[in-house]
């Protein structure tokens, strides 16, 4: 390896993500697969690093694989303009949002079943009932 390229381990390292998931961010193609040396191993270099950074940012953010892919693709194609970017993020908030609402609604519906329930060590629980249908 020249002193430019790294190893996978390398990459995962500098990076703090996990090997096997670098392994599957190639896999799904989110992240190019590198080139190989004469002995047939894997020479990632900085593009490697960024773009994994670029991908472990926009899942942190929840941006699922084909709206990476998307993302990705148009910085490939060096095609990216804000307006494309911008469609993909907003059809993603406006997911989060509805996710955030119901969300909000599962926990209106926890807790009050949860407040019927008396903590007690008895056989009969309102809330165990509830999730059968019969309260």
């Amino acid at each position: 390896m020249d002193a430019k390229s790294m190893s996978r381990a390398e990459v995962a390292k500098r990076t703090g993500c996990n090997l096997e998931t670098v392994r599957y961010y190639e896999k799904t193609g989110l992240m190019p697969a590198p080139p190989r040396s004469e002995a047939g191993y894997r020479q990632y270099d900085e593009e490697h690093v960024r773009r994994l950074h670029f991908v472990m940012r926009g899942r942190e953010l929840g941006f699922s694989i084909n709206e990476l892919k998307a993302l990705l693709d148009l910085v490939d194609r060096k095609a990216v303009t804000c307006s494309e970017a911008e469609r993909v993020g907003k059809a993603h908030l406006t997911a989060v949002r509805r996710k955030i609402k119901d969300l909000k609604r599962m926990e209106s519906v926890l807790s009050q079943m949860l407040k019927h329930c008396s903590g007690k060590d008895v056989p009969d629980c309102p809330m165990i009932d509830a999730l059968f249908g019969a309260a």
